[in-house]
């Protein structure tokens, strides 16, 4: 493990009234304290996880459009409004890493497609524009995810089926297992967050605490819907009669 603890430098703000401290999670941070190879970040949509995810890319000089540190291309990137407020506190630091932001990877493959001159082997041999978004993220994590390096993943289930869920796990547990990589990874997936022994931080009810695996909305939703699909269902559309 290589980045051990992400802090808020409180005394550096001078106000908390607009974005992103104007996200409850945000404006309460303190530190986070990272004890395992693999942490999850989960909330509901706006509760601030991606944007603590983009800030410590921007901190980590990857690029906020999806990338590593030698990725320069410029659509949609941007210097995160929170990164100059953070620390990042390392043993040992490392340069080597990846930041997959889901919605923006088309932007990442075609940056690729501009510059690669050695026939994508970085990439499984082939475009990343030529697979399926399912298929070019596995590409993505079996061929560039390699060595020591921390790689940041915001929601890469997006383009992943349940199956392509699963095996995105093995592939995170084979490279931690052998003490190279460092994941930290914000998701809505129940099936990554099952990844056995990661912490995970809830950014909901405004402010970021550590929580267990089953007291996750993600695990007691689908728990219930899938063990009570017809009454949830019933109950759901009921609303609207």
């Amino acid at each position: 493990m290589f980045l051990k603890k992400v802090t808020l430098l409180n005394e550096k703000i001078p106000t908390k009234d607009h974005y992103p401290f104007s996200i409850p999670s945000i404006a309460s941070l303190n530190e986070i304290k990272l004890d395992c190879n693999v942490t999850f970040f989960v909330g509901e949509n706006g509760s601030g996880k991606s944007t603590l995810l983009e800030a410590i890319a921007d901190k980590c000089g990857f690029n906020t459009a999806g990338g590593g540190r030698n990725n320069s291309y410029d659509v949609y990137e941007t210097d995160s409004e929170l990164t100059e407020y953070l620390r990042l506190s390392w043993m040992p630091k490392v340069m080597n890493g990846f930041f997959l932001r889901a919605e923006s990877f088309y932007h990442f493959a075609t940056h690729i497609d501009e510059v690669d001159d050695n026939g994508f082997k970085d990439y499984g041999g082939k475009s990343l524009l030529q697979q399926s978004h399912g298929e070019s993220f596995l590409s993505l994590f079996l061929n560039r995810f390699n060595g020591e390096a921390i790689y940041l993943l915001d929601e890469p289930e997006a383009a992943l089926s349940p199956a392509r869920q699963l095996t995105l796990l093995k592939i995170i547990h084979d490279l931690e297992t052998q003490g190279d990589a460092q994941f930290i990874i914000a998701t809505h997936s129940p099936i990554l967050l099952g990844y056995p022994d990661a912490d995970i931080y809830s950014f909901d009810h405004g402010q970021i605490s550590k929580i267990n695996y089953e007291d996750t909305d993600h695990f007691n939703i689908t728990k219930y819907f899938l063990e009570n699909r017809k009454r949830f269902l019933y109950e759901l559309f009921k609303e609207d009669e």
